[in-house]
């Protein structure tokens, strides 16, 4: 068997080598530096607006700082005194830990009811749905107004109340109704999760109903173990933005406290519309305690980040996706 013997490369081979390697290399920085330049606008705003602000604020919550003046190290007593000394800051907790634990499951489940009743709806869809979803349309400052007007103690939804014998809450005056009338502030904007749900209702395929049908199955047993599976994963989403949304609570809950008397603190009544992030406004914008504020937003985006790993890892369990992706 012959061997082949390689002819050995003379200098001038080698050179050109060397000199289309080196070419070959500029034209890959040539082209990365091309890519940068047109993603530079992205990534200086995003340094600017997003990066360079979490820094700051990671590094005013260990500071005393008011604004006016120089930034002072205190190391950890801003998060010592929110565990320990603020008094509002658990009642702020729990407050926000209630929103999250009632009201988002109750949108979850009106949405849901919402959506299935206009799978069955045969004429006028078109009508209903852009009804039902119109109110998320509404800002919610208007909407909140809306409410102090509707649920006033002599407003017109206590009217009814009364025509009908039934008890008329105080709503936003007594402390113990605050929440519920946040709820149906919520419940009453549920127009785009209703969307959501109705093209996941409408992607079921009709194949798995006429098995269960086939195997005797009742509306309960179909809904149980048909429909709630294939919509599984639009249920996790519609609960992990609920969840985060719910530790963001703000909006509502500040303009009913203000709305009637401006001189209200943050909170009013009694601080039952007190949230999280209202004593973190209350804290940075009204009292210019801004290192404390930004401890109190930290402590807010780690709570988030850990509910949100939570809820993740448990989707295992419960989600299931067509095809078996997970």
């Amino acid at each position: 068997m012959a061997t082949v013997v390689e002819r050995p490369t003379t200098a001038s081979e080698q050179a050109a080598q060397a000199e289309r390697r080196r070419r070959r290399r500029r034209s890959a920085w040539r082209r990365q530096w091309v890519a940068l330049a047109f993603m530079s606008p992205w990534i200086i705003g995003f340094s600017a607006f997003y990066v360079y602000p979490m820094i700051s604020s990671l590094y005013f919550s260990f500071t005393r700082y008011d604004i006016l003046s120089q930034p002072k190290w205190v190391g950890f007593n801003n998060y010592r005194f929110m565990f320990t000394s603020d008094p509002l800051f658990w009642v702020a907790v729990r407050n926000t830990l209630w929103i999250i634990a009632v009201m988002v499951p109750l949108q979850v489940i009106f949405a849901i009811f919402t959506a299935s009743v206009l799978t069955r709806v045969r004429r006028g869809l078109p009508f209903y749905r852009t009804v039902f979803f119109l109110p998320t349309m509404v800002p919610l400052v208007a909407a909140a107004l809306g409410f102090i007007y509707l649920l006033n103690p002599a407003g017109p939804i206590n009217r009814i109340l009364g025509f009908l014998h039934l008890p008329q809450p105080l709503w936003f005056v007594d402390p113990s109704w605050t929440k519920p009338g946040l709820v149906l502030i919520a419940l009453w904007g549920i127009g785009q999760t209703m969307i959501i749900f109705l093209a996941a209702l409408l992607d079921v395929p009709r194949q798995l109903y006429e098995a269960a049908d086939i195997e005797g199955a009742n509306p309960w047993q179909k809904f149980r173990h048909v429909t709630l599976p294939m919509i599984s994963p639009v249920i996790f989403f519609s609960v992990l933005i609920g969840m985060i949304q719910g530790f963001q609570y703000f909006t509502q809950a500040f303009v009913i406290s203000k709305a009637g008397d401006r001189t209200h603190e943050v909170g009013y009544p009694q601080d039952s519309l007190l949230f999280y992030t209202s004593r973190l406004y209350q804290q940075g914008f009204e009292g210019f305690h801004m290192g404390y504020a930004a401890a109190l937003s930290w402590v807010l985006f780690l709570v988030i980040m850990v509910f949100t790993v939570i809820l993740i890892r448990s989707s295992r369990r419960w989600v299931h996706y067509q095809g078996g992706f997970r």
